[in-house]
């Protein structure tokens, strides 16, 4: 199957190619045609799959840059994330001339209704500030044709689902909606079917094939010693740029300053950051000027960044599923990664549940220097 094959047209086809995108990825193949068929889908495919170019292809497809109104919707669970997916509409932008906006909260409102004031064809947000605009009567979504709810798992999880039905409410009768998750969990399922019409329902393969070059290993450490085994990790494998994962905000800080302390070119991200500094820090991290990225899961929700090829997941998440989207950071477009797992003797329950997920025995790392 190609993007052909698949009703996608050649100018677009043609700007893929410049970003290495030959071939369309499984869930691409298997929703693309739905989609521009009008259709209700409710999609699982993990981050890392393809899933933006999913559901931004055919929308580009079905988009009337002659008809002056809203009408294409994406909601994301965080500000990264909808600007990451804003930044692949506009790279489309190139061959289709639709009025493209991001939405969301920490960015100056006025420059937003600005850009309204000129039109929008697709609108990008976070539930909060779109709710808003649609408040303010400076959005308006009765033209609407598709309505795309991104990581709707993790958008229940940060308690959006009444936000998500508020901004039904103030949409066209007659939409296409489209719900993308990494796992379709009973309330994923019963939140989509309440609002769609005889949805196709459309899964990827599980997480084994798509980890399968990624190498992941654990280091068994003590709360006593954890940083300074950090630091001996870091300096064995001097990594290109890599993610270190914490669970709290809390660690992160401490972590971040531990790590300063000692000559570490890192800098940490989480929701307690400005969006002007998130939006910087990001920056400068896919430039490639950091090489040490300290975030907690929410901040790290969705981010596709080229050229991570180290996670160091510092402390151990809180289920399977948060560990599979960790490392999922890394081993991107065929590209070897590598992922190492800091284990205490408290963890080790945590640890048979991700292994029993992943149906694997994840290997012990030893420090050249000996434990």
């Amino acid at each position: 199957m190609d993007f052909k094959k698949l009703g996608i047209d050649v100018s677009i086809i043609d700007i893929l190619k410049t970003s290495g995108i030959n071939r369309p990825t499984e869930i691409q193949e298997k929703s693309i045609k739905s989609i521009k068929a009008g259709r209700d889908v409710i999609a699982e495919a993990q981050t890392g799959t393809g899933k933006t170019l999913a559901f931004l292809l055919p929308i580009f497809e079905n988009i009337s840059p002659e008809i002056d109104s809203i009408q294409a919707l994406i909601i994301t669970p965080t500000r990264e994330l909808a600007i990451q997916i804003a930044e692949e509409a506009n790279k489309l932008k190139k061959v289709k001339d639709i009025n493209i906006l991001s939405a969301y909260g920490g960015k100056d409102i006025d420059s937003q209704l600005k850009k309204l004031k000129r039109g929008a064809h697709l609108i990008v947000a976070t539930p909060g500030r779109l709710l808003d605009h649609l408040n303010r009567k400076t959005i308006d979504l009765a033209k609407l044709k598709t309505f795309v709810v991104d990581e709707a798992d993790q958008m229940l999880l940060m308690g959006f689902k009444k936000d998500i039905e508020d901004i039904i409410k103030f949409s066209s009768k007659k939409h296409q909606t489209l719900f993308f998750s990494a796992t379709i969990s009973p309330e994923v399922k019963k939140l989509a079917y309440r609002y769609m019409l005889n949805p196709e329902f459309i899964t990827t393969k599980k997480e084994e094939a798509t980890l399968s070059n990624i190498k992941q290993e654990i280091i068994e450490t003590n709360l006593n010693e954890k940083q300074s085994t950090l630091r001996s990790i870091l300096n064995e494998d001097n990594p290109f740029m890599a993610i270190i994962f914490c669970r709290t905000k809390r660690r992160v800080d401490e972590l971040e300053v531990m790590l300063h302390q000692h000559g570490y070119n890192c800098i940490k991200l989480h929701s307690d950051i400005t969006q002007k500094k998130r939006e910087k820090i990001m920056k400068a991290f896919r430039a490639g000027d950091i090489q040490y990225l300290i975030a907690t899961d929410v901040a790290a929700r969705g981010l596709d960044i080229s050229g991570v090829s180290n996670i160091y997941n510092y402390d151990v998440p809180e289920n399977a599923e948060a560990y599979i989207h960790r490392i999922g950071r890394t081993g991107r477009a065929g590209e070897a990664g590598y992922t190492c797992l800091f284990v205490t003797p408290k963890d080790q329950m945590t640890l048979k549940e991700i292994e029993k997920a992943i149906k694997i025995n994840i290997p012990k790392r030893q420090l050249k220097g000996g434990m």
